[in-house]
């Protein structure tokens, strides 16, 4: 009896190490899975406001990055991940910027990358689960602190706030913001905020090189969007 059962601890831990060498082996020697289709989000509804243009984000032309810290092999390390398969719209209305609107915002997790292919595919697999989640989605909500008047080469400044989901986790943050109308078919602008990682469960899984990863991420996009057709003429109306 004390024999079947010593056979059977031994089994036990047998399969224990097998399933523990498959999941170590499947995060860090597989491949993640590659972008499903080309980056696309929901649009705008129309808006039949006379002077009133949406724009589309051009990925080719626009960017997406989180940055944080860490020590790697004791030494203070900056990592940024980063990529251009964004996707959204923005609806702007240059006499009154207050009925401007930001659509949502989609970012395929699959595609970002950092300085090193280990950490790639930690970062899609254990730690975004990019394989299930393949897209993080900002929602705006409200907008504030918009100017009365836009002009063309201008920037302005304003915040955006939404929820933003990453996996199946959900938390209200606000983006500062800037916004150029650089033309009647295109606009260029920046977004930034700071997110906590415990907050969206994204746990770092135990590295030996790899030590006091900041619980602080920063968000940045980078982005150029063009007229989405219609009035395109609607941003040249703007003050002059």
């Amino acid at each position: 009896m004390k024999r079947y059962l010593l056979f059977g601890i031994v089994a036990l831990l047998g399969l224990v190490v097998i399933v523990s060498v498959g999941a170590i082996a499947y995060v860090f020697l597989g491949s993640s899975a590659a972008a499903s289709a080309p980056i696309s989000a929901p649009t705008l509804a129309a808006v039949s406001t006379s002077g009133t243009q949406q724009f589309q984000i051009v990925p080719d032309q626009s960017e997406v990055r989180f940055t944080m810290s860490e020590l790697l092999h004791g030494q203070p390390n900056t990592v940024i991940g980063r990529t251009n398969q964004v996707a959204g719209s923005i609806l702007i209305d240059p006499t009154k910027p207050a009925n401007s609107q930001v659509g949502t915002i989609r970012v395929d997790a699959r595609t970002l990358v950092t300085d090193s292919s280990m950490r790639n595919r930690i970062i899609g697999r254990a730690i975004l689960q990019s394989d299930q989640f393949e897209y993080i989605e900002f929602k705006p909500t409200a907008l504030a602190g918009l100017p009365q008047s836009v002009a063309l080469g201008q920037p302005f400044t304003f915040r955006i706030t939404g929820d933003l989901t990453i996996r199946s986790v959900t938390h209200p943050i606000t983006f500062d913001a800037t916004v150029t109308p650089v033309s009647a078919t295109q606009v260029k602008g920046t977004a930034a905020a700071t997110i906590q990682r415990a907050d969206y469960n994204l746990v770092i899984p135990s590295v030996p090189s790899v030590a006091n990863v900041s619980e602080d991420v920063q968000l940045q996009i980078d982005f150029v969007a063009t007229a989405a057709g219609g009035n395109t003429g609607a941003a040249a109306g703007a003050s002059q």
